[in-house]
């Protein structure tokens, strides 16, 4: 006799659910998604979320890894990785950006840019959570350009730290800016001044 499975199958496409669940994140932000807004999102009951994904915090973090392997978010790394020079790198980011953040397929902006506003104290940890991934792409913006200095791109005597600083505030900006309206034109212009800093 075959064993029997104990439990019922999931009902549900995880996969699914997880990218519904992110796109509320993306588009509300953290703190004003509620988990009555995600499992009507998800289209499953609050028991299967927390037995699928635990608890809202689990599940943002979740959201955040799956909505960094989509090409809205991990076209900075691409273009990091594959450009020969840290000019075309900062150049492909700030243009890639520029026609990502306004697409209206989806939400505008980064979601690890602006699912943290407003948060509220007992959410610290996740705004946290964030600010740690924006720092580590910081230093990921210095490391390049101290290799642009080593490599004779850079003069020097560059400021690398203040270079990879400004380039951070543009791309931050440029996600609030789409959130507001801004369209791909109006970032574009955005890109091209931000590049004659470099």
């Amino acid at each position: 006799m075959a064993a029997t499975t104990r439990g019922r199958p999931r009902s549900f496409d995880r996969g699914t659910a997880l990218a519904a669940a992110t796109r509320l994140f993306w588009e509300r932000g953290y703190h004003a998604t509620s988990l009555s807004d995600l499992t009507t999102a998800m289209g499953i009951r609050s028991a299967s979320l927390y037995k699928a994904f635990g608890d809202k915090p689990s599940l943002f973090r979740e959201a955040v890894d799956f909505y960094s392997a989509t090409p809205h978010a991990a076209f900075v790394r691409r273009a990091l990785d594959e450009s020969p020079t840290a000019r075309t790198a900062f150049d492909r980011i700030l243009h890639d950006a520029a026609k990502i953040y306004p697409d209206p397929a989806h939400p505008p902006g980064c979601l690890i840019i602006t699912a943290a506003t407003n948060i509220t104290e007992q959410d610290a940890e996740v705004e946290s959570y964030l600010r740690d991934i924006r720092n580590a792409n910081l230093q990921e913006f210095h490391n390049r350009l101290e290799v642009a200095k080593e490599t004779g791109e850079l003069p020097s005597d560059s400021d690398s730290g203040a270079l990879a600083n400004f380039f951070a505030v543009v791309i931050q900006g440029m996600s609030q800016r789409a959130r507001d309206g801004a369209t791909a034109a109006d970032l574009v212009h955005v890109a091209d001044l931000a590049m004659k800093a470099f």
